[in-house]
């Protein structure tokens, strides 16, 4: 299923809905009058890992739908944040980082990745402008086509002449559009957001107004989880760590942590429970008053490497 199947599914039938509406003669969605001109579609953010593509999507839409970190392959499926405008609704589809993979996990990331390039309006290829547009950069360039928007990120940390010497490469490209942005200050944003409506046909919205993400909240708390994990116990934490909600009797909410060693848990759980209960009082934070966050430490061996692991860890 690719993007725009996935959101029309979670907005009740893209084609469906596009022609009952015609049949009725309608010119409304979520229970309001489409100004005329009103521009909709689905914009994918492709890249290597590490480029930066979640923190762009969040600074966006002005809030936090995907998790990051300053590891590679945070993110790990396709997570859609909508922008509403009185103009358009943009559904932004965020992806894992394109790469070699050695593992199952890695190929699966990667068809997650691959799949959100069909069925979208236009495709932005994320480039981290500190480190260049490499090899890898130009291969996925080849792999959407000239029609995508090459997006520059991380200028800020790039300094000037750095920027100056990647925009240059860039116009050298089969790019029609490229932009220098910095999703971590803002810079630039606007102007590619404006570049992005303007790129997209007219039509409905595919999800009411307020909406900013089709995840579940179980998802969402149990990527809040992992995030929080990697920023807690940084270095010393395995790579290969998965969570899922197991349990979810509100307040109560158990989330099973699977790492793929016994000799990992230590790591996961720190000194004294140390790490756990840092973890748990930092996601806490972003719930709701009085949840109540049980944390548990599970081995499933190699699971990276096995498939029916990654399919009940929802990979």
């Amino acid at each position: 299923m690719n993007a725009r199947e996935s959101g029309n599914a979670e907005a009740g039938g893209g084609d469906d809905l596009e022609r009952m509406m015609a049949e009725a003669g309608l010119t409304v969605a979520g229970g309001q009058e489409l100004p005329e001109g009103h521009r909709s579609g689905f914009v994918a953010l492709v890249g290597r890992p590490n480029v930066g593509k979640s923190t762009l999507l969040n600074t966006i839409l002005g809030e936090k739908v995907s998790i990051t970190s300053p590891r590679p392959q945070t993110t790990r499926h396709q997570i859609r944040g909508v922008l509403h405008r009185d103009d358009a609704q943009v559904v932004f589809v965020d992806t894992p980082g394109l790469h070699k993979p050695r593992t199952a996990m890695g190929e699966r990331l990667n068809d997650a990745a691959s799949e959100a390039l069909s069925g979208v309006d236009v495709v932005c290829l994320v480039v981290d402008a500190a480190k260049g547009i490499g090899t890898g950069d130009r291969f996925l360039a080849e792999r959407v086509g000239p029609s995508a928007v090459l997006v520059l990120n991380k200028c800020d940390r790039a300094g000037r002449e750095r920027v100056a010497q990647q925009l240059s490469v860039a116009s050298e490209t089969e790019f029609a559009d490229y932009f220098p942005v910095s999703a971590r200050t803002g810079q630039g944003v606007d102007a590619l957001v404006e570049h992005l409506v303007a790129q997209l046909p007219e039509g409905p919205r595919w999800y009411p107004v307020g909406t900013t993400s089709d995840m579940s909240e179980e998802f969402r708390v149990a990527e809040l989880v992992r995030e929080q994990l990697l920023a807690v116990a940084r270095d010393e934490l395995p790579h290969s760590i998965a969570t899922r909600v197991t349990e979810w009797e509100w307040p109560r909410i158990r989330v099973e942590i699977t790492v793929e060693r016994e000799s990992q848990k230590p790591m996961v759980i720190g000194k004294g429970g140390q790490v756990l209960k840092e973890v748990g009082t930092r996601v806490r934070r972003q719930l709701p008053e009085g949840a109540f966050l049980e944390l548990h430490v599970s081995v499933d061996k190699d699971w990276q490497r096995n498939p029916r692991s990654l399919d009940r860890l929802g990979y």
